[in-house]
């Protein structure tokens, strides 16, 4: 399969870092291509901005924006992977849905609603976040997350989510935990796809 794996961290020495580069190589090791879109490398700009939607109305797509839509089109699967923070994306990544999901390209309304024009790819997310993850439980932060991100961004536009992990606790785990969970990022890659 063709593989887009955006990803939103800005410390090249994350733990986000190692999640990615244990992605990608698992799924490399079972023969998918894999093209990563690392946004702060990329410098991406996120601000969608009056003369990106005048644009896009008139059908001349700014080209940062298409390159990123060629990106997606390309793409069997999806990939994203980002911190959680103040409970939400962070807002290099919210401006990559904000412009490149963008109507006309990854939905329209139709006479029925709203037509998913993504459909047919699958979608994963990898979060990570310093709150242990039985108080995100317990306060509903994790069903939360779920919905506004595989519901409210990947189903809105037809992306099937085979799997969100969220992994609490980032910055106070010990060796072996952390191990733990690039192994389950890995079975994660290599069995839902």
């Amino acid at each position: 399969m063709k593989h887009l794996i955006v990803y939103a961290h800005p410390h090249t020495d994350s733990f986000n870092n190692a999640i990615l580069n244990t992605a990608v190589e698992a799924l490399e090791a079972q023969g998918h291509e894999v093209v990563v879109r690392d946004l702060y490398k990329l410098g991406f700009q996120p601000v969608l901005t009056e003369a990106d939607t005048a644009s896009m109305r008139a059908g001349q797509t700014p080209q940062d924006i298409a390159t990123e839509q060629q990106f997606v089109t390309d793409a069997e699967a999806i990939t994203f992977i980002y911190p959680i923070w103040w409970t939400g994306l962070p807002a290099i990544l919210k401006g990559y849905v904000d412009r490149v999901f963008a109507y006309g390209f990854a939905y329209v309304a139709g006479e029925a609603g709203i037509e998913k024009l993504l459909t047919g790819k699958k979608g994963l997310i990898i979060n990570t976040h310093g709150t242990p993850s039985e108080i995100y439980d317990q306060i509903g932060m994790t069903a939360g997350l779920k919905i506004t991100s595989d519901v409210g961004i990947f189903d809105f536009v037809g992306i099937e989510a085979v799997d969100h992990l969220l992994f609490g606790s980032i910055g106070y785990l010990d060796a072996p935990a952390y191990q733990a969970i690039l192994d389950q990022v890995k079975q994660t890659v290599t069995t839902k796809f």
